[in-house]
């Protein structure tokens, strides 16, 4: 690897990311709350600061063409890890310690949503707003949109355009990958647009509007209200948040396809979104069932309540309409099954993903065929195309290092907080990406009380969770940290 020039590529990142900071300051002037621009103030310097020594750093080594893989994984996991210290200088200003900021930072780039807030009551507005924005920046990827609008990257953006998000394959649905992260911002910007009109004429005030809708279609699930959805006490607001978060958890170069480019087929002759509609459908019908079994429950209600909840689940959102921290174990086993799949690849959602899990039940039904006729040639189809043998290698080995990151990080968790549903459902809550849990982490409880190492741990893992895994593991090759002395 080459560090002059991760150097110089991270420095521009750092300038740019500098300049977004502009936006909560429009804010805090806006609410003439001047003294509330500061912390960002202090915060785009600092970004600036450090981008600009990193180009001075690197300033022999401008040419990104000659980027390696290594290199892009080595400057997305920086660039996650330093903006998001970066991000959390606001909430240092605003009184919490560094560690509380940083993890509250890390949970809204990574798009989890889980908080340590506890008051909401003690902070301005440019405080919820910049809560709201860095989810919504993480949602598509911050990488993605300085491929989008940084011409220095040209061919080097593709490296650390899938470094970024890694999934089962690279979809590049245009020509160049700049055009594709244009294409993609695009389909985010105009949803993001579309549900905040929709949520001002359902009667949500406009400020709430704008960050509900960054952090519904970033499938984060912050909102500036302390109960969550459920604070608004609006069934069409909870039934308009419910569709904006299936769309936010279903592929957005699909949607692209079918809204942009009007080519309406593509969404439902995709196995891997009609499978997720399957799953979202399916397992409403059957939390709605064992909610209408409380005493006094409204079919209305309970079906409300089951498809909002499955959906923020499922896209891992993590937004609440109801305190399902107080359902019966039978409806809380349903959300937590909703938690080890995410959403679909190429969505705002985390977790494994809807296509790992749709791949994982076809190769297991290959399997048991294969015991039948154990000289028959059964190749994986996936969209009517056999899964090529890296693919179904590397889906394998997700999984499978998913499964046992969730158990060692679920395990020393518990050990710490002698607690195992704090453990490991908040282990399944930030791996996942999708924020709050159950019991003393539940949806109006806050993550605030937890020992320094289990918000460390749930730190790491919303970061290597977000990522992917992909660059997490490869740093563990010592084969990784070959520097050149160029």
């Amino acid at each position: 690897m080459n560090p002059r020039l991760i150097s110089s590529a991270f420095g521009i990142i750092l300038i740019a990311f500098g300049a977004i900071f502009l936006l909560p300051i429009i804010v805090a002037f806006v609410e003439e709350d001047a003294s509330s621009a500061l912390p960002f103030l202090v915060a785009s310097l600092c970004s600036l600061t450090l981008g600009l020594f990193c180009r001075w750093h690197g300033r022999t080594s401008r040419n990104f063409d000659a980027l390696k893989r290594t290199e892009g994984l080595l400057i997305v996991t920086l660039t996650w890890i330093v903006v998001a210290a970066i991000g959390a200088i606001p909430f240092v200003f605003s009184g919490l310690s560094p560690l509380d900021a940083y993890f509250e930072s890390v949970s809204g780039f990574t798009t989890t949503g889980a908080t340590i807030l506890i008051d909401f009551t003690l902070y301005p507005k440019a405080f919820f707003f910049w809560r709201s924005l860095i989810q919504w920046l993480g949602g598509m990827g911050i990488i993605v949109l300085f491929v989008a609008i940084l011409p220095q990257f040209g061919v080097a953006g593709r490296r650390i355009f899938f470094a970024e998000a890694p999934g089962p394959t690279e979809e590049k649905f245009t020509p160049r990958v700049a055009h594709t992260a244009k294409a993609l911002w695009l389909i985010y910007l105009l949803l993001t647009l579309l549900e905040i009109v929709c949520l001002v004429f359902a009667g949500m005030p406009l400020f709430d509007a704008i960050c509900n809708s960054f952090t519904t279609m970033a499938a984060g699930g912050f909102s500036p209200n302390p109960q969550s959805i459920m604070g608004y006490q609006s069934s069409a607001i909870t039934w308009i948040v419910t569709l904006f978060m299936v769309l936010a958890g279903a592929n957005f170069a699909l949607q692209y396809k079918c809204f942009i480019k009007g080519k309406g087929r593509a969404l439902f002759t995709n196995d891997e979104f009609l499978f997720y509609l399957a799953i979202t459908i399916f397992s409403s019908l059957f939390l709605a069932a064992i909610l209408f079994t409380v005493p006094n429950a409204a079919i209305s209600a309970s079906l409300r309540d089951s498809t909002f909840q499955v959906a923020s689940i499922l896209t891992t959102t993590g937004f609440a309409s109801a305190d399902f921290a107080l359902w019966a174990i039978p409806a809380q086993t349903v959300l937590f099954a909703m938690m080890l799949i995410g959403g679909c690849a190429g969505s705002a959602g985390g977790g494994v993903k809807v296509i790992r899990v749709l791949f994982i039940g076809r190769f297991l039904k290959r399997e048991i065929d294969q015991i039948i006729h154990p000289k028959a040639v059964l190749p994986i189809k996936i969209d009517r195309v056999t899964v090529p043998e890296d693919i179904q290698r590397q889906m394998l080995s997700f999984v499978l290092f998913y499964l046992v990151l969730m158990l060692f990080s679920g395990l020393v968790v518990t050990m710490i907080e002698q607690n195992a549903i704090i453990g490991f459902i908040g282990t399944a809550a930030t791996l996942g990406n999708i924020g709050p849990g159950f019991g003393d982490i539940g949806p109006m409880a806050s993550f605030g009380n937890l020992h320094w190492v289990s918000k460390s741990i749930f730190i790491l893992d919303m970061i290597v969770g977000r990522l992917e895994l992909i660059p997490f593991l490869a740093m563990l090759c010592p084969e990784f940290w070959t520097f050149s002395r160029t």
